[in-house]
């Protein structure tokens, strides 16, 4: 990203943003809602969070938001039609100049009503290194790219994946995502030996994590009287929640596996676990590790694209086989037999949060790619008054 273009823009009037992103509150939600928070501390730039309501939809945090002061409007999400004409009345009567659509398939909906209400600029932003891209939803997205002025990707992984979707290479940058270091350098750090002996994941429950795997690996464990707790700190799907349960009921270990539900205090939760682990399918550059190295636990990350770019094996956490119970479990044991090797591990990860995965870093690349292109819609515009006249 060019350092050179302005993180505040030189005008009277500021700059008019929509987040448009699923009201789930995965992690694209939460990359949209920290944006939007970073943007608050900037007086050129006026953002608003529309959140697409599902079923699962949270309406005690949207309260919670609305009362932090963020400007917050949710669109049905019954039926794609309903999406896109409540996003197209909520653009006309805002005019914002810049309409960001967050994940799959709110991407897609949201630059339909941008373009129907005439927003002058469109930005898709990709949070995942594979998304469920029917031929069909495929050809609408390029399609789509035509008029969409540019295509982030949450992670190089993620950008790559674009590329390879033959989406405008020429618009496809990536921009890694970054969290509020805030909580995890505001308190005193425990080192590892003073901590619970314990594993958290933070991660929903859904077809995409891996919560499974996790669950057998401590099975495995408990067969080398080796008993670490487990805090599953995550809301979710029901079906998937009550997977994980059964599978927990089954194993016997209801005595070492907790279920926590949404944890707002999870960089409390962290800051004094020895361990956080994300087991997944596939990520585009997940929130949960780095908000774990950030809090100075050891890490442990399923090698899938996004997380690989997270995790250097061996320097600052350990990665191991997708959906392998065993490898898990070899990992889980080298970090709780030798505390040494895992404060290694957790210093070098906190070091490398600290330096790449900033919520700051992440918001002063959006706002120069806001900022550019508010700058060349005033070109162009001049370019136009010179030869009218």
């Amino acid at each position: 990203m060019n350092s050179s273009l302005p993180t505040v823009a030189p005008y009277a009037e500021p700059l008019k943003v929509i987040h448009f992103v699923t009201g789930g509150f995965t992690g694209s939600t939460k990359v949209a809602i920290e944006l939007i928070r970073a943007a608050k501390q900037n007086p050129a730039l006026s953002s608003m969070l529309v959140l697409r309501k599902k079923s699962s939809t949270d309406m005690a945090r949207v309260q919670q938001l609305q009362q932090d002061g963020i400007a917050l409007k949710l669109v049905a999400g019954w039926s794609h039609a309903a999406t896109i004409i409540e996003l197209i009345r909520i653009c006309k009567e805002y005019q914002p100049d810049i309409l960001v659509t967050h994940g799959f398939s709110e991407h897609l909906w949201g630059r339909y009503a941008g373009l129907l209400a005439r927003v002058p600029h469109l930005i898709h932003v990709e949070h995942n290194s594979r998304e469920r891209y029917t031929p069909l939803r495929l050809l609408q997205a390029r399609w789509l790219a035509q008029h969409t002025d540019n295509i982030i990707g949450c992670s190089e992984g993620v950008r790559q994946r674009l590329v390879e979707l033959q989406f405008p290479s020429e618009k496809i940058s990536a921009i890694n995502n970054g969290i509020d270091l805030t909580p995890y350098t505001a308190t005193h750090l425990l080192p590892l030996n003073e901590r619970i002996a314990g594993i958290v994941m933070p991660a929903r429950f859904a077809k995409q994590k891996d919560h499974e795997t996790l669950i057998r690996a401590i099975a495995l464990l408990r067969e080398k009287n080796i008993f670490p707790s487990v805090f599953f700190a995550g809301t979710g799907s029901k079906r998937h929640i009550a997977r994980a349960k059964n599978l927990v009921d089954e194993l016997q270990l209801n005595a070492q596996i907790h279920f926590a539900g949404h944890c707002g205090n999870l960089p409390f939760v962290l800051m004094r676990h020895q361990i956080c682990v994300l087991s997944t399918r596939y990520e585009g550059m997940p929130l949960a590790l780095a908000e774990g190295m950030a809090s100075g636990c050891a890490v442990i990350g399923s090698a899938v694209t996004g997380v690989k770019e997270m995790i250097r094996h061996g320097k600052d956490g350990l990665l191991v086989k997708p959906q392998c119970a065993h490898a898990m479990a070899d990992a889980l044991e080298i970090m709780l037999g030798n505390s040494s090797y895992a404060q290694a591990l957790a210093t070098h990860g906190r070091e490398r949060a600290l330096a790449e995965f900033s919520l700051a870093r992440m918001a002063q690349a959006y706002e120069q790619v806001f900022f550019a292109l508010q700058h060349s819609s005033r070109v162009i515009h001049s370019e136009q008054l010179v030869l009218e006249n």
